[in-house]
């Protein structure tokens, strides 16, 4: 099938949405079909086979698109509406698949032309007006589940990554079928490349590498090396609970004086801040935030880590860095928030409140019980194994197309 896949997000930038627009369309590409890709001018050049980008124009002034809601998105917005129309009265295309706020534009082109329409249903957006504290917020999440229904209720299916989203559409769009696609793709890749790396050691040199960037040979004068290393990769907005890390660390800190955290991510802005805090509360020798590393980096921050941090303080989508968690084989630290527990469980995670003083007693749970890290570590890989592989990311995918591809004629006679 011929596809316009309608993208507002920066792309791509090493956050959560981005990277799912982009497994969304390698998937669709490997499984043979053709995207045509709008989305905005902000973002890392990226190649794909049968898929073509085409960016908005720039708007002056608007460098940076952060994340959540924001004024700069409504005239990215207004363009990308306009850059679709265009290619949609040029080209013949079989298919709209809309990410995000883009779906009430699915539902507009999908009536004018008369094409099915695939919404990827990766936030609650009314949701996102108050985790994001945005002005007027409560008014706005009226209008936004106003947009909800109508984008939904024009989809001929909704692709959803979690649970929870999948009751949403069930609540605004009763009888919609949905399909749960977990972002499991990351991971796979992730862990496709972590095993290609050891033929030939070098994995070992790069973590050697990475070791010393991060001074963890030495963490203060008299020791002999960190350790044990707790990590965290992402990124640094509020909610995902990262002060509260840094505010569990003396109690750690006490216990196990040669504890390192390694938090990867965050503009540089909001590394400063939690660097101050770290220095306000006497753990900076302890603290390491090396900032945004290139995705194929992440494998391994993963591997250097004793104990994975997921340290989120509100929400209801799984974070996409689970997944590669869970194929990392190691124990994951992580806040009993609904974010997690639709994927994680205690036998798989250490699942704490989400305050500093959960997160200490967490990290001391899993320091002093070494066999209780080695059985989370080993059921985390074998849920991943079993539910969260890349084999099942793509059958999904192929499975929302199925239902959305034209029928031969001798089939509907039938």
């Amino acid at each position: 099938m011929r596809i316009l896949m309608l993208a507002p997000e920066p792309f791509l930038e090493p956050r959560g949405t981005p990277f799912s627009v982009y497994h969304r369309a390698r998937a669709l590409s490997r499984l043979g079909h053709e995207i045509d890709l709008v989305t905005y001018p902000q973002g890392a050049s990226v190649t794909l086979p049968n898929v073509h980008v085409y960016r908005v124009w720039w708007v002056p002034f608007i460098r940076r698109v952060k994340i959540g809601p924001s004024l700069a998105k409504l005239p990215l917005d207004a363009l990308l509406f306009a850059r679709a129309a265009g290619l949609l009265a040029r080209r013949r295309y079989d298919c709209i698949h809309t990410h995000e706020e883009a779906g009430l534009f699915g539902a507009i082109f999908s009536r004018v032309f008369g094409l099915p329409h695939v919404h990827d249903m990766h936030s609650d957006l009314a949701e996102q007006m108050t985790n994001f504290r945005v002005p007027g917020g409560a008014l706005l999440a009226v209008l936004a589940r106003t947009v909800e229904r109508i984008m939904l209720r024009s989809a001929r299916i909704v692709i959803v990554i979690c649970p929870e989203l999948r009751d949403t559409v069930a609540a605004l769009a009763p009888g919609k079928p949905v399909v749960l696609i977990e972002n499991t793709a990351v991971a796979g890749e992730e862990a496709e490349e972590t095993e290609r790396a050891p033929a030939s050691g070098e994995l070992d040199r790069r973590l050697a590498e990475l070791r010393r960037e991060l001074a963890l040979d030495v963490v203060e004068q008299g020791t002999e090396g960190a350790g044990p290393i707790f990590v965290y990769t992402g990124t640094f907005e509020s909610y995902q609970g990262l002060e509260l890390v840094v505010e569990s660390m003396p109690a750690v800190l006490e216990r196990f004086p040669s504890a390192v955290y390694v938090l990867a991510g965050g503009r540089p802005e909001q590394a400063r801040r939690l660097a101050e805090l770290g220095r306000r509360l006497g753990v900076e020798r302890a603290l390491r935030l090396p900032g945004q590393r290139p995705p194929g980096e992440m494998p391994l921050f993963l591997a250097l880590a004793d104990v994975l941090l997921s340290p989120r303080s509100q929400g209801t989508n799984t974070p996409l860095k689970i997944y590669s968690y869970l194929h990392a084989g190691k124990p994951i630290l992580a806040t009993a928030i609904r974010s997690h527990t639709q994927v994680l469980s205690p036998d798989v995670a250490e699942l704490v409140a989400p305050t500093s003083a959960g997160l200490a007693g967490g990290a001391l749970r899993l320091l002093a019980g070494a066999g209780l890290r080695e059985q989370l570590a080993r059921n985390a890989q074998t849920l991943a194994d079993e539910r969260y592989s890349y084999t099942t990311f793509l059958s999904r995918t192929e499975s929302v197309y199925r239902q959305v591809r034209p029928q031969p004629a001798f089939a509907m006679r039938r």
